[in-house]
Formats: structure tokens, C-alpha cells, sequence
């Protein structure tokens, strides 16, 4: 009776937060005050608002259901993988239309029959059709009705990566975001570490960006730099090297989602009323919330790398992963670089070389070490039984058709090593990720020691047989 009463409660809450924000939704398009061309953010950004809250709380009431049971695993993971593709998704449109924004600023024809009103314009072909755009020095006589904002997707990529971080790392700090080899932290004080470096960061910035250095291009890139790298290296001092990497990518996409709520759109916002109502334009405005939107151009292939890295252990099982992350984060802005200038015709011979060196000097200061003498202190002839009891001890707790770690109730990425069979099958996938990059288990949480990942490198260099 109880969890009838509780559907119904479920069920009756869902459909006032549906409804109302279908009624918002509609009033947005019947007032003046909810169009998007007026203000850019009214009735219908409570819209919005009411059908993430309706997604939130079902989520939350089926979490408290699932609870213990053997459906809990099962709901994370599609948790899981619906939050990362609704990421995914308004990551690629809030990146696309900043690199579509940037070229189209760079490439601009700024001088041959350009009316005196604008600061250029251009003509494409995309898709079998004609486009010819135009772009104000300040703004139009008249300011249109049908006036597109460009914001929600960076708010939604950010609440999905927020939201992302919760349900990979922060609802299983103890497994995935503490490492206790780099310091034992109570779940609780690593999830409030990660969340407070992402304000402190917004405050240095912010703060850098209101200081005169901000019209210095060269000073301010170098300041990022060393203070990028500042916080690469202390993520690496409190978490998991694969959080670490993460956590560094959600503070630069906090950096980059407040230029757009902060800055940018409040800038759009104050021009747009301007206009409106006939008042002077503050040319200073669209400067500085045109550097904003220049800024996060540059974070955008640093932000994509830590998005794919977790995928790649050559990178952050390193000695020195702070430093690597550094590196690529430097490279791959560098490449941003080379191509902003190759679109504005002033690139040059040195920029893209630069960046490339330093992206191939890391793949080659990562690459495995060899040990001349590792296999003559291999035991001769390892024997299949010896390395099944290792992986049965250290591995199978999550890599099982019947997993019985706390954390994984699904062997991740479908790995199991339930057989022999497996275990041969899969030999490369213990080679780089148990013996090479050590990166498995996950923070060594079965505490799997170096006599047993030799044990393994052994069996598989004498031919990873089953005898």
C-alpha cells in the first residue's frame, strides 16, 4: 500500500512540473516578455528549468526503488550512459557554434562593398544552398523579433557534465575518485575539494580578466598556462590520476560556461535593450564579451581531450601525469591557434610544427619503458593455474558475468575473465592495462601487488599458453 501511495505522490508531482512547464513553454511564445529576441532569458528558461527538475526527481524517487537490489547496477548504468549522450550532444552544439562563431569572425570580408554600418560580412555554400551573412559594428536599426540565442547549450553541456561527474565519480568516490597510493581522503572531503577548485578557478580568472593584463594576449596566455598547469598538478596530489584528468576538464568547461552565463550573455543582453530602447551602445561590452567567447575557443580541445581521455591509461598512469596533461592541454590549444590564424590567412610556418612536436614528444615520453632484463628473471614456464588464482584474487570481483565488487554489478565493458579461454583471448588488455600502465584495478582496490603483475608479464611473453 505504502508504495502505491508513493506512485501516486511520484506520479502527481511529475505531472504538475510537466504541466506547468508546458503552460511556461507556451506562454513564451503568446507575451512579449518570454520571446527569446526581447531579453534571451524568461518564461521559457523556467520552462526548461521544470522539465529538468521533473527528469531529476524521477531519477532520484527510482534510485531510492532500486536501492540494494539487483537493479541498482542496472540503473546506474543507464544512468550512466543516458547523461554521457545528452552530454556528448550539447557538448558537440555549444563547440560547433563556438568554432563556427570564431571562423566566422576570422574570416569575415571586412573591406570590399561592406555598408557603413557593418564590420563585415561573408557568403558561404553549405548543404546545396547560397548563404550570405552579415555582422553589425553594434547593432541593427531595429532589432528583430526572431533574435536566436546562442546559451543553453553551453548550460546544458555543463549541467549534463556536472551531473556526469556525480554519477561516475562522486557517488563512487571511495572507488573511482580516491586513491589512497595518492592520499586517503573521506569521500566526502574529495567530493567538496573537487566542487570548490571549480569556484576557486572561476575566481582567478574572473579576477585576471578584470585587470588590465586581460588586453595583453601573450601575458594572459602564459598566465593560463602556469596557473593550468597549477591546478593539473594538484588534482594529481588529491585524486585518482583518471579523476584528476576529469576534474581538470570540468574546471575548464566551468570556465568556459561562466563567460557565457556571467559575461557574454549579459553583455548580448544590455546591447539588446540598448537598441531596443534607443540608448547609446557601450562598444566595450561586445569587446570584452567577444574576448570571453575567444577564450573558450581555446579551451575547447583541452576540454575534448580529458573527455576521451579515460579511455586512453598511456596518459595518466604516467609518473608525472600532471605534466602530461599540461602538455597535451598546450598542444592541443596550440593546434586551435594554428587553425584560428590559418582562417584569418596569417598563419604561420611555426605554430602548427610547435604544437605537433610537443603532442608527439609526449607520446614518445609515455611510451612503455623496456627492461633488458625482465624476462630472464621470469620464472620458466608459468603455468596457467598460477595466473588464474592472480586473476581470480585481483580481477574477477569485477570482470565476471556475476560481478561481486559494490561499485561494478556489470563486468565493465563487457570484460570478463571467468575462463582461461577469456584470459588468453584478452591478453594484449592485461598486457598495457594491468603490467604496462598498472591502471588496473581500479586504483588498485584488490591491492594486486608487482610480483603478481611480473607473474602475469611472464605468462604472456612465454606465449600465454594454457598448459
Amino acid at each position: 500500500m505504502t508504495h502505491f501511495l508513493l506512485l501516486g505522490v511520484v506520479a502527481a508531482v511529475v505531472l504538475l512540473l510537466v504541466g506547468g512547464s508546458a503552460f511556461l513553454h507556451r506562454m513564451a511564445h503568446t507575451h512579449r516578455g518570454g520571446e527569446l529576441g526581447t531579453q534571451g532569458f524568461t518564461i521559457q528558461g523556467f520552462a526548461y528549468a521544470l522539465m529538468v527538475l521533473a527528469v531529476l526527481f524521477v531519477l532520484a524517487v527510482a534510485y531510492l526503488f532500486v536501492q540494494g537490489s539487483a537493479w541498482e547496477g542496472h540503473l546506474m548504468e543507464w544512468l550512466n550512459i543516458v547523461v554521457r549522450l545528452m552530454h556528448v550532444t550539447f557538448g558537440i552544439a555549444w563547440i560547433g557554434a563556438s568554432f563556427y562563431f570564431v571562423f566566422l569572425e576570422n574570416a569575415l570580408n571586412r573591406t570590399d562593398n561592406v555598408r557603413e554600418e557593418l564590420a563585415g560580412n561573408l557568403w558561404a555554400v553549405h548543404g546545396g544552398g547560397f548563404y550570405y551573412l552579415e555582422k553589425y559594428k553594434l547593432a541593427p536599426r531595429e532589432i528583430p523579433k526572431a533574435l536566436h540565442w546562442f546559451k543553453y547549450e553551453a548550460y546544458f553541456t555543463w549541467l549534463t557534465g556536472f551531473s556526469l561527474l556525480f554519477v561516475v565519480y562522486y557517488f563512487n568516490a571511495g572507488s573511482m575518485l580516491i586513491d589512497p597510493q595518492v592520499l586517503a581522503l573521506n569521500p566526502l572531503t574529495g567530493v567538496a575539494i573537487g566542487v570548490g577548485s571549480f569556484a576557486l578557478a572561476w575566481i582567478l580568472y574572473h579576477g585576471l580578466c578584470r585587470t588590465t593584463l586581460v588586453k595583453n594576449n601573450l601575458a594572459m596566455a602564459l598566465l593560463a598556462v602556469v596557473i593550468c598547469t597549477g591546478f593539473a598538478w594538484f588534482y594529481c596530489q588529491v585524486f585518482s590520476a583518471r579523476a584528476a584528468y576529469i576534474h581538470f576538464g570540468a574546471m575548464l568547461g566551468t570556465l568556459m560556461v561562466g563567460n557565457v552565463y556571467f559575461i557574454i550573455i549579459p553583455a548580448q543582453k544590455a546591447m539588446v535593450k540598448a537598441a531596443t530602447e534607443g540608448l547609446p551602445l557601450d562598444p566595450e561590452l561586445g569587446k570584452h564579451a567577444g574576448l570571453r567567447s575567444l577564450h573558450n575557443n581555446y579551451f575547447t580541445l583541452p576540454v575534448l581531450f580529458v573527455m576521451v581521455s579515460n579511455h586512453f591509461p598511456s596518459t595518466f598512469s604516467h609518473g608525472y601525469p600532471w605534466a602530461v596533461l599540461a602538455a597535451i592541454a598546450l598542444g592541443t590549444a596550440g593546434v586551435k591557434h594554428w587553425l584560428n590564424l590559418r582562417e584569418k590567412h596569417q598563419a604561420t610556418g611555426l605554430v602548427l610544427p610547435i604544437a605537433a612536436g610537443l603532442l608527439l614528444a609526449v607520446a614518445f615520453v609515455t611510451a612503455p619503458k623496456t627492461d633488458a632484463g625482465a624476462t630472464a628473471a621470469c620464472t620458466p614456464n608459468v603455468r596457467m593455474a598460477q595466473v588464474q588464482a592472480v586473476v581470480q584474487q585481483r580481477c574477477i570481483r569485477c570482470h565476471s558475468a556475476t560481478p561481486t565488487d559494490e561499485v561494478f554489478r556489470t563486468a565493465p565493458n563487457g570484460v570478463v575473465y571467468d575462463t582461461p579461454e577469456d584470459i588468453i583471448r584478452l591478453q594484449d588488455k592485461i598486457m598495457q592495462r594491468v603490467v604496462i600502465t598498472k591502471t588496473m584495478p581500479q586504483n588498485n582496490k584488490t591491492h594486486m601487488t608487482q610480483a603478481e603483475r611480473d607473474l602475469l608479464r611472464c605468462w604472456i611473453e612465454q606465449g600465454a599458453q594454457n598448459q
